[in-house]
């Protein structure tokens, strides 16, 4: 029996995959394994070809040689890319063109800055040229101080060329300044090559639409989300066949992640949120027949599946993982229902560990519901004994609480730290329903604060947890949950850590830089006094207004790049925990965003995480 356990060390030498697609000859994945250097502070890429019938990976250095590239058009005249362009006046040498040696930034409207990076004046635009040596790059947004690929996260998936080869469509939010910080109104936008005009082919929808994708009968489908403001609405499915516009997943009580065209164009595969994992689900696509539309799951178990790949004959190709198991490749038969293992990046290391176990748990909550629980087990767990559990509680809000796999929040590495974790599918969850995930927004301290201490009160009733000891933490969302629920509590936990958490709600809006999501979540602006949702918000729910309350030690952790959760949040929690008297620790991350990204920055999380864990639980 394999007597390892993971841990910090261990963790951060995994390999992590990326897909890239199918090779051009259709018999291999191509992906690539980024390695943590923890001494160089860096991640080593290597690139793999991996036969999807067997046999080992070869490493290769050129992707380009292997892969078809999308950006190149259906006729191979044409490439198209990305780059980014000065376009607005920001900078204080944009004014004052001899001083050039200023540091000044000068705003006139909201987007000053976004994620971690402040705006500067320049834009991601869509460019086309000649498939040849030499040519010249045609800006189709020239002049626009609009963002395509979307920032912070956009590449080269917000575009494609139309099948025809004589349009480019681009996901763009055409707004700018404090009309783009309020909006989530995405379209997408199809520019024709001959005439250089741009129209919009969802010009009708006021919310987001994305991922735009040809299927080889050349039918456009698209993401969809029909209400401006609101980033975590229902993500649906749409075609566009013969002038009308067909939404297959309108009566399916779910949100779409990522979705493909099968070969043949009749049907499409795509991954969504269902009790507590992420699976295969399939669609048909009927057109304008009488056939009716049909959404069904395909796959089944406690696992994700997080990238949808490709095809191979009647496999698709696909990334899973668990929470003791980082991404690995794996082939799925459609017609057989049967799983193969294609890739091992990790597996021998896996294998060398005693592994936690994971159980699902349903818990009646006060409104009698019941909620999915995830309880992670020590390995080699022994029920007999007593042990520390922490209450996990995820962040989002609406983000769902799957079988992933966190190089952070690793659920694997505090149950092998001796820690039970309890991992309640709370009010907001998405893959339980559309109801279930909306019931957070604009009630943030309400039932869901219910619904943490319904799972942590069950759970603790096991004669395995010791009541005794009993621990709280999260991060974004979670961490919003940490700070509110040290001041409700009533004595059940005896230590707290929160990551990036939401402590102020006033100056949360305040400072925030998309600020669509305070107006939806909360209800509205702080001086909106006739607004009495909004006004729970900063008030009732307001952590801060709780701070009286606050009796157990607390470690606050933050990014000094988080500009979603901005440092203010963690200062003001750090000073008023210090002022009062109470134990508390200070975590600061200058150069890291809302994540820990960099190997040593990652390795000091882990070890102060644990280290407050062991001095105060």
């Amino acid at each position: 029996m394999a007597q390892d356990v993971m841990t910090p060390e261990l963790l951060w030498k995994l390999g992590r995959i990326t897909p890239l697609g199918i090779s051009k000859d259709e018999k291999n994945v191509v992906y690539k394994v980024e390695t943590p250097s923890v001494i160089e502070n860096k991640l080593d890429t290597t690139f793999y070809t991996l036969p999807i019938h067997g046999e080992n990976p070869t490493e290769i250095k050129d992707t380009a040689a292997v892969l078809k590239d999308k950006n190149i058009s259906p006729d191979g005249k044409y490439i198209v890319y990305n780059e980014e362009v000065k376009i607005d006046k920001v900078l204080g040498k944009d004014f004052y063109p001899t001083l050039e040696k200023s540091e000044v930034q000068i705003y006139n409207e909201l987007n000053y800055r976004h994620w971690d990076t402040w705006n500067e004046g320049k834009f991601n635009h869509v460019f086309y040229k000649e498939n040849k040596e030499g040519a010249v790059g045609i800006d189709i947004l020239k002049g626009e101080n609009f963002d395509s690929p979307q920032k912070p996260f956009g590449e080269d998936e917000d575009y494609i060329w139309s099948p025809d080869s004589k349009s480019i469509l681009y996901v763009c939010k055409k707004k700018a300044g404090t009309a783009y910080a309020i909006s989530t109104n995405t379209n997408i936008f199809e520019y024709n090559l001959e005439t250089g005009k741009t129209i919009s082919r969802t010009e009708d929808n006021l919310g987001c639409d994305t991922a735009p994708q040809f299927s080889s009968t050349g039918n456009l489908a698209w993401l969809q989300m029909k209400r401006d403001g609101y980033e975590a609405d229902k993500n649906d499915l749409i075609v566009s066949f013969e002038g009308m516009n067909m939404n297959l997943t309108a009566n399916w009580d779910g949100t779409v992640n990522h979705f493909i065209w099968s070969n043949d164009g009749k049907r499409i595969y795509f991954i969504a949120p269902i009790d507590g994992t992420k699976q295969l689900f399939e669609v048909n696509f009927p057109g304008l027949t009488k056939i009716t539309i049909n959404v069904q799951q395909i796959t089944n178990g406690d696992f994700d599946i997080n990238d949808l790949i490709g095809f191979s004959g009647d496999e698709i190709i696909i990334t899973r993982t668990d929470m003791n198991h980082a991404a690995e490749i794996f082939s799925f038969d459609l017609n057989k229902n049967s799983w193969k293992q294609l890739s091992n990046v990790n597996t021998a290391i896996y294998n060398s560990l005693a592994l936690s176990k994971t159980e699902r748990r349903y818990v009646t909550t006060t409104d009698g519901k019941k909620m999915l629980v995830w309880v992670i087990l020590p390995p080699n767990f022994d029920a007999s004994k007593k042990y520390p559990t922490l209450l996990f509680c995820q962040g989002g809000p609406q983000a769902p609480l799957t079988q992933g796999y966190s190089f952070r929040w690793n659920f694997q590495l505090m149950a092998a730290n001796g820690y039970i974790v309890i991992a309640p599918n709370r009010r907001g969850m998405q893959g339980l329903g559309v109801e279930w995930n909306e019931q957070i927004s604009k009630d943030w301290g309400g039932q869901v604060m219910d619904d943490y201490l319904s799972a942590i009160d069950d759970v603790t009733k096991e004669e395995y947890v010791d009541a005794a000891r009993l621990g709280c933490v999260g991060a974004s969302y979670g961490g919003y949950s940490v700070f509110y629920l040290a001041g409700i509590h009533n004595n059940r936990f005896k230590t707290f850590i929160a990551h990036d958490g939401v402590f102020n709600t006033q100056s949360m809006f305040g400072t925030t830089e998309e600020v669509f999501f305070c107006n939806w979540d909360f209800g509205g602006a702080y001086w909106e006094k006739d607004n009495a949702v909004a006004q729970k918000a900063y008030t009732t729910f307001n952590p801060i207004n709780m701070v009286e309350k606050w009796n157990k030690p607390i470690l606050i952790i933050q990014g000094g790049k988080d500009f979603r959760v901005p440092i203010g949040q963690g200062q003001e929690a750090f000073q008023a925990a210090q002022l009062r008297g109470i134990k508390s620790r200070f975590l600061y991350f200058p150069e890291e965003n809302h994540w820990v990204l960099k190997p040593q920055n990652a390795q000091i999380w882990q070890g102060e995480f644990f280290k407050w864990l062991k001095e105060t639980l």
